[in-house]
């Protein structure tokens, strides 16, 4: 590196800074896809094959022969890169890391001084980033739990309180995700688990920690991306409020949501619990949806789920629990009545 001066700073510090400053994560593309700072750029020192090389030469011949190998499959690539952070940085500045604040942050870090920017370096990299805000999403903060059975509009209503100023994640917003088997529905693909909890992350990190906030209660996963586990074992010992509204008030909303799709996709996502419906329910639910009737495989499908979400209520101290009751599906009345009901609560 020379004589080059190497500015570090702790996770805290450095996501500070990337409020006004663009994180450049020079890890291969691979290990950014699964991963990143939210609203980090990819300018990677290596791809997948290089990288891989290059480890493997470092385990077999040490550090200087790695060196070497990086400088050779690098170099003809430093112009590209050096002009990529040129177009990225804010003034002159860019925040770089990689996966442990080692070689390959320390290298761009020295490539792109020679573009004359100045740069900020993750001390302990994207993995010290990761422990950081895991352990921050862990902490206790004030949540209410918003619960009820599967088409309670649940997140119609978290999504209305946000509107009224309450401060709200949205966790099926996030993982794009609807909660059931049928969930993935319309939906753009779900992030990795990493990655949610980096967006999680970010969401929380921004909120008053002095004020409640308001979360759908949900299965440890959405779909095929699962909470940070301490994150969730605080939502379960948390305030819910649960919301009661029967099926026959639930039906019209169930029944617009899903009725337009085609009959092989609700089969499909219907498949997906056929073990825990049984199998005379899932083949009346399937014969249900090829005869166009929708409601009657809704009605199948919905004795499952609320079975299942009444038992998951039994895990919860009941001290921790408000119901409240409702006759109509109307978002801004029942987003109202459970406001009311949160002020029931003592912190």
């Amino acid at each position: 590196m020379g004589s080059l001066q190497l500015n570090k700073s702790a996770p805290d510090v450095f996501l500070a800074l990337a409020k006004e400053i663009p994180v450049i994560d020079v890890r291969s593309p691979s290990e950014f896809a699964a991963g990143h700072i939210p609203g980090a750029l990819n300018i990677p020192l290596f791809d997948d094959a290089e990288r891989a090389s290059v480890g493997t030469l470092y385990k077999k011949e040490g550090r200087i022969a790695a060196i070497l190998e990086g400088l050779r499959l690098s170099g003809p690539a430093m112009a590209g890169k050096l002009q990529a952070a040129l177009s990225a940085a804010r003034e002159g500045k860019l925040l770089v890391h990689c996966w442990r604040g080692g070689m390959r942050s320390e290298a761009m870090a020295w490539l792109f001084a020679q573009g004359d920017i100045e740069t900020e370096i993750l001390e302990g990299g994207y993995k010290s980033y990761r422990n950081y805000i895991l352990e921050r999403l862990g902490t206790r903060r004030k949540m209410i739990v918003l619960g009820g059975m599967t088409g309670s509009s649940k997140t119609h209503i978290i999504r209305f309180l946000k509107q009224l100023g309450e401060q709200v994640i949205d966790l099926e917003g996030l993982a794009n995700h609807k909660g059931s088997a049928f969930g993935s529905l319309g939906q753009k693909p779900q992030p990795g688990t990493e990655h949610f909890a980096n967006i999680l992350f970010q969401e929380w990190n921004e909120l008053d920690d002095k004020l409640p906030v308001w979360v759908e209660d949900e299965s440890r996963n959405i779909g095929s991306v699962f909470m940070p586990e301490n994150f969730y074992l605080n939502m379960q010992d948390t305030p819910a409020i649960v919301l009661m509204m029967d099926v026959k008030t639930r039906m019209p909303r169930l029944l617009g949501e899903y009725s337009g799709y085609p009959a092989e996709e609700l089969g499909n996502s219907l498949r997906k619990i056929s073990k825990r419906l049984g199998g005379e329910n899932t083949n009346n639910a399937l014969d249900a949806i090829e005869s166009g009737n929708i409601a009657r495989a809704i009605e199948i499908t919905l004795e499952y789920y609320d079975k299942a979400y009444l038992y998951g209520l039994k895990k919860k101290s009941e001290k921790n629990i408000i119901y409240v009751g409702t006759e109509t599906d109307d978002i801004e009345t029942n987003a109202l009545k459970i406001l009311e009901a949160s002020r029931k609560i003592s912190w």
